[in-house]
């Protein structure tokens, strides 16, 4: 069966747009699109079916199937054809048990989902094998797109930068200057992108690439552009898929530009609809308290929102105060019962460096997850009984500089409460003795 999909828009206009068309926004009321699918044409096969039909491509050797993305494509994109599709096996990243840090906390069955493990070290890369197909399609079928552009905050150059590389169509990336990890800038450039640092903040990049996309040969990839949610929607369908097909109660995600809460958010609507899922969990999005237009407006009851200027924070990917897919994120919170709380510097960074503890190496953005996760715990808003699963966004080895200044105490407004440090010793037994006697 050819299964359909369209680029419709989320303010209620019946515009409908081909996925191959280069669109950002609606022509008719300038709305964000979104992707929609044909659900009574999906319906056809029943939520069980669907379910075999995964659990028989998941991380197999059949390309693309084997992809955790694209082993869903009838629920993705089934406008690219297999052989357009630019994979290398995102998805399938680990499910960690975070049996020790849950006891501490007082809660029985907290998971961290380490997207971090896909291949370019983000969740970014589940959305962009999708955005980089159907640019591939688009070129195979003969319409002329010279190369991609995204805005950054490190995680979507990498990503756009590396399967772009693998395909060979060319890249552009704006950085701003100097509020990127040098992990996160040598990414794009390693592959090839053409890599422009400029002196201002995410959402001034934001402002020049979208400019430089209204050239129609340049194709946009920032979250605004829906194709991306799609891939990334299907965070909510693996957490399922790991767990039995079964929901869990709570989800805990950072935002900043909020294409992730709502991409987490349409996977458990699409299952709920397909019969794959019977309740929704609570989904709660965490922001930086230096970048947190969502919680302002949250504390409304969403009725007022209001961009902002984001201030510095050591969650860096987040800096963020005019997030595009804002609209979409309270649509998906509204539905979800969602909750949006604020962590500050002190609290992001003792957080991660309290879960490093027990065995896990957090980036700062999953430190803001997991300070909202505390909070909430402490709140009662949730239980010891719940089934809980952070979202950690990306490797922590792409923010070494972080964690150093962490244990060497060189981060502003941190308390430094779990702080490490080596002991430097001579080479001598009876020194090294007495400090393990000390020690353990």
């Amino acid at each position: 069966m050819k299964y359909k999909a369209w680029f419709g828009c989320i303010s209620g206009c019946n515009e409908r747009y081909p996925l191959n068309e280069v669109i950002y926004r609606c022509k008719s009321c300038g709305g964000l699109l979104e992707v929609v699918h044909d659900m009574d044409q999906l319906k056809v096969r029943s939520g069980a079916a669907w379910m075999r039909l995964f659990d028989d491509r998941y991380q197999r050797t059949d390309y693309p199937f084997g992809s955790s993305v694209w082993g869903k494509k009838e629920l993705v994109c089934p406008a690219v054809s297999d052989e357009n599709v630019v994979s290398m096996y995102e998805g399938g990243s680990n499910l960690f048990w975070a049996e020790r840090l849950g006891q501490e906390l007082g809660v029985n069955d907290l998971w961290i989902k380490q997207c971090g493990n896909n291949p370019t070290g983000s969740f970014k890369d589940l959305g962009m094998t999708v955005l980089v197909s159907m640019v591939k399609q688009m070129i195979s079928d003969g319409q002329d797109i010279r190369g991609i552009a995204c805005a950054s905050t490190g995680d979507t150059s990498a990503s756009l930068a590396a399967y772009c590389a693998y395909t060979g169509i060319p890249s552009v990336v704006f950085l701003p200057k100097d509020k990127v990890s040098v992990a996160q800038l040598i990414q794009p450039i390693a592959n090839g992108a053409l890599t422009i640092s400029l002196d201002t903040d995410f959402d001034g990049c934001m402002e020049i690439v979208q400019e430089v996309a209204k050239e129609e040969h340049i194709y946009l990839a920032n979250s605004m552009n829906s194709l991306r949610i799609e891939g990334q929607k299907t965070i909510s369908m693996e957490i399922v898929q790991q767990f039995d097909w079964e929901a869990p109660d709570v989800v805990v995600i950072p935002g900043g530009n909020l294409g992730n809460v709502s991409a987490l958010g349409k996977g458990f609507l699409m299952m709920e609809e397909l019969g794959i899922i019977n309740k929704r969990p609570r989904i709660v999005c965490a922001q930086a308290e230096r970048a947190n237009p969502l919680y302002k407006s949250y504390l409304t009851g969403f009725e007022e929102f209001e961009s902002i200027q984001a201030q510095q924070t050591i969650a860096s990917a987040i800096q963020i105060g005019n997030p595009v897919s804002i609209n979409r994120a309270i649509r998906v919170l509204k539905a979800f019962d969602g909750i949006v709380e604020q962590a500050t510097e002190d609290e992001i960074a003792n957080a991660a460096a309290r879960a490093d503890l027990t065995g896990l190496y957090n980036c700062p953005h999953t430190g803001v997850a997991l300070a909202a996760l505390f909070k909430l715990i402490q709140r009662g808003d949730i239980s010891r009984d719940d089934r809980v699963i952070v979202i950690s966004t990306a490797n922590g080895l792409k923010f070494t500089d972080f964690k150093v200044k962490y244990h060497e105490e060189r981060l502003e407004d941190v308390s430094f409460k779990h702080a490490q440090k080596p002991v430097e010793l001579p080479p001598d037994y009876d020194a090294v003795a007495k400090v393990l006697d000390q020690r353990l």
